[in-house]
């Protein structure tokens, strides 16, 4: 994934990316054999060398908070959309709740499996699943690991949009679309920032922040082209944004 991820992200074409699952499912966690083989010790160590896939996506200017496994989708310098068609639980739900907007079908269904596993709430979403939902509502998912479809992750402000079963990529696809042909991928980039920064910060270290970015967006040819497409009634032509 990081591989992908870092190449989608390095290409100027992509102004948004989509993470969903192959087949019917997100993804329902960790494989089981695997984990019955890591409690009874019966891990041989041997593994595919995937060396040449090796990849450091993300940027480092958020800082190390945003290094680890999978905390990086939320460096990453483009809107990443979460397409949620199928079983999403323990890892791949602690995944989705990483990314920017989760899009899930009414059907899917979601569990944080680790409670009922013998497990602690691994993988940041102790930290991720409070801020979406709630303490309360994190604790219940979290305590119980009791299984809830698509509609109640958007009742509860886990998902942000609901979309039928089958069409979660196709509406993935269509918002990154609208992305592309209205915002400027340089906004998006730094307002991603800002969300992951200024959310570990005070208001008034934010408040600094925020108004010495604008300064310089202010310089930047996209604003001129957003304030001219706007006076002459126009879609904006902005600039694509490169990492090289």
């Amino acid at each position: 994934i990081k591989h992908a991820l870092a190449e989608a992200e390095s290409d100027e074409r992509v102004v948004g990316i989509v993470l969903t699952g192959e087949g019917k499912g997100f993804c329902p966690g960790m494989d089981m054999n695997a984990l019955d083989s890591q409690s009874s010790g019966t891990n041989n160590g041997q593994r595919e060398d995937l060396s040449f896939l090796a990849a450091n996506p993300g940027d480092e200017a958020l800082g190390e908070n945003f290094e680890t496994t999978y905390t990086y989708l939320m460096s990453i310098r483009k809107p990443i959309i979460a397409a949620i068609n199928g079983a999403c639980a323990g890892l791949g739900l602690a995944v989705a709740t990483m990314t920017d907007i989760r899009i899930v079908e009414r059907s899917a269904k979601f569990s944080t499996a680790f409670s009922q596993r013998g497990l602690i709430a691994e993988h940041g979403i102790s930290w991720t699943l409070p801020r979406l939902i709630g303490t309360g509502n994190a604790l219940d998912l979290l305590w119980s690991a009791r299984k809830f479809d698509g509609e109640e992750a958007k009742d509860l402000g886990l998902a942000e949009i609901l979309a039928e079963d089958g069409e979660s990529l196709l509406t993935a696809k269509n918002y990154i679309k609208k992305l592309a042909m209205g915002s400027a991928p340089k906004s998006l980039q730094v307002i991603k920032a800002q969300v992951h920064r200024h959310n570990n910060m005070q208001l008034g270290e934010s408040m600094k922040e925020t108004n010495d970015w604008m300064a310089i967006s202010l310089e930047r040819s996209d604003f001129k082209e957003g304030v001219r497409s706007f006076i002459e009634k126009r879609p904006p032509n902005f600039e694509r944004v490169s990492l090289t």
